[in-house]
Formats: structure tokens, C-alpha cells, sequence
């Protein structure tokens, strides 16, 4: 049996994460907020509390995907939300 990488399981980590993340904007697809606001309100907080810089690259990985829109504020914080359906699968003419 050989060892995994220390990087192998970060991957799965941010698969899972990204799941949750999606599971979670499908029962809200209202849902918007930060990530501190999603590390304390969208995800389990006994498995991600002190996971943000993880939970940020898979925040970042769905921005590049197309699945979540990311805004900032005046402030400097980044909101992440679900796609408009609406607007994204009208075609351009």
C-alpha cells in the first residue's frame, strides 16, 4: 500500500467543500454573503471553522467554473453568490 501525498486529500477537501457549497446555494438561490459569512452560516462549522484559505480556493475554483459570481464591496470584502440563471443562459446576439 503506498502513502498518499499530503496534497491528495486537500483535493478531495475542496471537492466536498464545493459540494457543500453548491447543496447549500440550491436550497438558497437567493444566498449571498461573504466568506466569513459562508464559513459561519453556509458550511458545518465543526469541519470548516478554521479552514477559510480552503474554503477561499474553492469559493475561487466555482467563480472560475461559472457557477458562483463574486463582488466586491466598498469596504474590501468579497460577496460570492449563485449565477443569475436568468442571465446567464440568455444567448447574446
Amino acid at each position: 500500500m503506498t502513502k498518499r501525498a499530503r496534497s491528495e486529500p486537500a483535493v478531495d477537501d475542496e471537492s466536498e467543500i464545493k459540494r457543500s457549497i453548491l447543496t447549500y446555494l440550491h436550497c438558497h438561490p437567493q444566498a449571498a454573503d461573504t466568506l466569513r459569512g459562508i464559513v459561519s452560516w453556509w458550511l458545518p462549522q465543526q469541519r470548516y471553522e478554521s479552514d477559510c484559505q480552503r474554503i477561499e480556493c474553492a469559493l475561487d475554483a466555482l467563480v472560475a467554473q461559472g457557477k458562483l459570481r463574486r463582488v466586491q464591496l466598498p469596504d474590501g470584502e468579497v460577496l460570492y453568490a449563485a449565477l443569475d440563471k436568468r442571465t446567464t443562459s440568455r444567448r447574446q446576439p
